[in-house]
């Protein structure tokens, strides 16, 4: 398995664009919840998804120095107070979840294992859930995540031994959708009960925003997780869809929300990345999408503001910087940034070289939810349509 959350989250979205996932348009249900998830307005945790992972390559794989540094950003200049720490590797997650709560952020611990034996995954899930209670132990903030749309990474729950071939199997459509939920529903109390067996505080898991897809039993969980990627012209309508997933009586956590920096991007409602032709090598680009870091900025933004007017106990933007898509201004083609949710831009010192070295630097995105997580919500708080004027230059 390719150890990258970006390129994960393609083929998750792949698969759910495959079921009707994506964008879908489901009752509010009989949730009767104001929302208001931790007693006041404004969102308890606000955060951002941190990807650790063996990368494509050796020069885009995790670097415990650069990982020591991007935490520092992610505290002191974006403002914000948690980490979703999230991939494979339990001594590259362990390690950033230290750093993370060694800089008094709160954490958020979630392991992303695939294509590996079930009994692999359980593994991961014990070792750093017993990380996750050390940290706790000795005072950190934690949440711990027992793991990601299980249906996706977990080989048995639907026909294929890989990722990519679990994709293929529901874009054709041999899966017996009955079945399926069945295992994921026996997988996922499993998981539930070795997270329980060495955490004890708040429990949580990341499921796809179709509850019809894919039903979880929340009642093994403390936390709501929901990775969101809706768009609507109305934030109304944001908030009617997700109240439905407030009838717990639970906390919800928006465990992965954003778009991409190109004209259009938030009304794929999650398939931005469907800009890359990964047929050629190298990947490029598809059409002649309009690169608009603004956009992105502002989907946002927006969203911020009804996660924030529903009081929701945290939502993490996806992600901060996704290294194997990088930024080419001198060639729109192969400009892969454009098919990445990061708000960060990965850049080459050496853009033809795969070895070469690399930094990021912020997108319009950065900026615009550091301004958002710098200033609490509130009574006089910043509302959206200050945060965008802000910015110079009509929204495109």
């Amino acid at each position: 398995m390719e150890n990258t959350k970006g390129i994960s989250r393609a083929r998750f979205l792949a698969g759910a664009a495959a079921v009707g996932l994506t964008g879908a348009v489901l009752p509010a249900g009989q949730a009767a919840a104001t929302g208001r998830g931790h007693g006041h307005r404004g969102l308890k945790h606000r955060g951002v998804v941190y990807t650790v992972g063996a990368g494509e390559t050796p020069g885009t794989a995790w670097s415990a120095a650069r990982m020591r540094g991007d935490v520092r950003v992610i505290r002191d200049d974006l403002h914000a107070d948690t980490i979703d720490v999230t991939g494979d590797g339990v001594e590259r997650l362990t390690a950033t979840a230290a750093e993370a709560a060694e800089r008094g952020l709160h954490v958020w611990l979630q392991p992303t294992l695939g294509d590996v034996p079930e009994r692999e995954i359980l593994d991961g899930i014990a070792e750093c859930g017993r990380f996750a209670e050390l940290l706790r132990r000795q005072g950190a903030s934690v949440d711990f995540s027992v793991g990601c749309e299980f249906w996706l990474f977990v080989p048995g729950i639907i026909p294929g031994a890989t990722v990519l071939e679990r994709v293929d199997n529901l874009r054709k459509g041999n899966v017996d959708m009955a079945r399926m939920q069945r295992r994921l529903a026996r997988f996922t109390a499993k998981a539930a009960d070795v997270g329980r067996s060495v955490f004890h505080g708040r429990l949580s898991y990341a499921a796809a925003q179709d509850e019809e897809f894919e039903p979880v039993d929340w009642n093994l969980f403390d936390v709501v997780g929901i990775d969101y990627y809706s768009f609507f012209p109305q934030p109304a309508d944001y908030v009617c869809e997700l109240r439905r997933h407030l009838r717990w009586g639970k906390p919800l956590a928006i465990t992965e929300f954003g778009t991409c920096a190109y004209v259009g991007a938030p009304e794929t409602a999650g398939m931005g990345w469907d800009i890359v032709d990964y047929t050629k090598e190298p990947n490029e680009i598809k059409g002649d999408p309009v690169r608009s870091e603004r956009t992105q900025a502002a989907y946002l933004v927006e969203l911020l503001e009804v996660f924030e007017s529903m009081g929701l106990y945290a939502a993490m933007a996806f992600e901060f910087v996704t290294a194997d898509a990088p930024h080419r201004p001198d060639n729109p083609r192969y400009d892969l940034d454009l098919a990445s949710y990061g708000i960060t831009k990965a850049i080459k010192d050496r853009p033809d070289d795969p070895s070469s070295n690399w930094h990021w630097e912020p997108k319009e995105a950065f900026h615009a939810v550091a301004r958002r997580y710098g200033r609490r919500a509130g009574p006089g708080g910043v509302t959206m349509a200050e945060e965008v004027r802000a910015w110079t230059g009509p929204l495109s």
